[in-house]
């Protein structure tokens, strides 16, 4: 809005100059600029990350799988610690040594993190694991993804709106130094005769 008010205030004004016009002018294509350009900045990256993290998703599903372990004894001196994939942040996990079967029928043992607040020998809990019975991370939701492409595409129309005001800028400062250079070189010429009878000063 400052840029199309200050386009009208400049129209007729007669001490208007060229550089006012031009300043005003570039602010107003920055403006549209950030208008046109940022929203479908914003919407091609979040798009283009929405398709990624889904496909992640899909490949994530088909290659994790959840299995149950079996607890052989809490790991000594482990303690209560949140689970930091957990959606609520509230679910706490204690570091136990367990055994489970992978989905291709090997048998494993390993100190892993369990769902439970006091764990004893035998009890059963699920855990992600991989094709070999490796642990993984909890495979990605289509919700959280989402979320994600969301930020991304967000981030990208901060990001463009940000460089475009930010060449506006330069382009600004650099008429202003140039203005100022033409002043004082305006200044040196004047200045050898400034105050002097019959100059026409």
């Amino acid at each position: 809005m400052r840029a199309i008010s200050g386009l009208w205030r400049w129209r007729h004004n007669p001490l208007r100059r060229a550089t006012d016009l031009a300043e005003a002018w570039v602010a107003l294509a920055a403006l549209l600029l950030i208008l046109a350009v940022a929203p479908l900045a914003g919407s091609l990256i979040g798009g283009l990350a929405q398709d990624t993290l889904q496909e992640s998703v899909r490949e994530q599903r088909t290659s994790r799988h959840l299995v149950t372990a079996t607890v052989v004894r809490k790991v000594e001196g482990s303690r209560l610690d949140v689970d930091p994939e957990a959606s609520t942040g509230r679910d706490m996990r204690t570091r136990v040594v367990a055994d489970w079967t992978g989905p291709d029928g090997s048998a494993h043992r390993a100190a892993v993190m369990a769902g439970m607040d006091t764990p004893q020998p035998g009890d059963r809990f699920t855990i992600w694991t991989d094709r070999q019975g490796r642990t993984v991370a909890r495979p990605l939701d289509t919700a959280t993804a989402a979320t994600h492409a969301v930020l991304a595409g967000f981030g990208a129309a901060l990001l463009t709106a940000g460089l475009v005001e930010g060449g506006r800028r330069l382009i600004v400062w650099r008429m202003v130094r140039r203005r100022y250079a033409r002043w004082d070189q305006a200044w040196d010429k004047a200045g050898p005769d400034w105050g002097r009878t019959g100059t026409g000063c």
